[in-house]
């Protein structure tokens, strides 16, 4: 990748889990800066998205098509992203988990390394790797991405990520079932006590960091890099879901302690956010303001007609 100062001139990149919610939101964001785009998906994925300025990316269905071919294709690219991921929230098996997280990234970032693309930037996660099969997947495949680096293949760059929310998210994900379940006022909501502290961010933040990342990275004398990205300002989930609560001023009672905490469960998860300021970086959206915006759009979607109907 060249080295870049200021604005980032057009560039080549990329962009997997495009279809999904930080992919999606990414696109966006590097739409928005008028980069040449590429993403691969599968062809069942649903591009609801992303369906506005579909037209302008390239778009592979990596069902029907080898990721060597696609780069062969394509020329050379500056950077991929790699967002697509796993959760294994459907009770999907340890092996499927690691074909998504594992075994489809490091084809990825072998191709690309083959193909003379100078960066990697892999979305990883804060969790630490005892806690799912999810996190342990990611530490593997992050442990790939050093090795990579460490023979001067290709640059990677791991973005481990916070709690990162935001409209349109999946609905089994924390943040999104506390707001959809005030706003449409179900009797009660189990909870944990809710006393374990955590990092969130929302999601435009988070591509305010790959943004700055792609102008950075290539002028830090490093093929291995790592930053931590959240608020940095950890608060407990209990206040946070009375903030959601009181913003969406809902009847539904919060059952807090009907619920126990998950085995192994993490009590504070905090992001050193200090690599990121020394690159100029700071959050730029507050808690509240983010939580506020969020249930405002949760609502306009669930409730389109709602005002005109009253």
């Amino acid at each position: 990748m060249r080295h870049y100062s200021g604005v980032l001139p057009q560039v080549k990149i990329v962009v997997t889990g495009a279809t999904g919610f930080l992919g999606s939101h990414l696109l966006r964001a590097l739409h928005g800066e008028g980069h040449e785009l590429t993403i691969l998906k599968r062809n069942a994925s649903s591009t609801e998205r992303i369906g506005d300025f579909l037209q302008d990316v390239v778009s592979y269905d990596l069902d029907t098509g080898s990721l060597e071919e696609i780069f062969r294709s394509k020329g050379t690219y500056d950077a991929i992203i790699h967002t697509a991921t796993c959760y294994g929230r459907g009770r999907e098996p340890a092996s499927a988990i690691q074909a998504v997280n594992v075994d489809f990234p490091l084809r990825l970032l072998e191709a690309g390394a083959m193909a003379g693309v100078d960066t990697f930037f892999n979305a990883d996660t804060s969790l630490p790797a005892d806690m799912s099969f999810y996190a342990l997947s990611k530490h593997h495949f992050k442990e790939w991405g050093k090795i990579f680096a460490g023979k001067r293949m290709i640059r990677f760059v791991n973005v481990k990520l916070e709690y990162f929310y935001g409209v349109g998210d999946d609905g089994t994900k924390f943040v999104s079932s506390v707001i959809r379940g005030c706003l449409n006022n179900l009797p009660e909501l189990a909870l944990t006590a809710g006393e374990q502290q955590r990092d969130f961010i929302h999601v435009d933040d988070v591509s305010s960091v790959y943004l700055l990342l792609l102008r950075k990275a290539a002028e830090i004398d490093a093929n291995f890099q790592e930053y931590q990205v959240g608020s940095g300002e950890p608060v407990r989930v209990r206040d946070l879901v009375e903030m959601i609560h009181d913003f969406s001023s809902s009847k539904t009672v919060l059952n807090f302690g009907a619920v126990p905490y998950r085995k192994n469960e993490v009590m504070v998860s905090r992001a050193d956010i200090s690599a990121l300021a020394d690159l100029g970086w700071s959050c730029g959206m507050s808690l509240s303001d983010g939580i506020r915006k969020t249930i405002e759009q949760e609502r306009d979607q669930m409730f389109p007609y709602k005002e005109n109907n009253q």
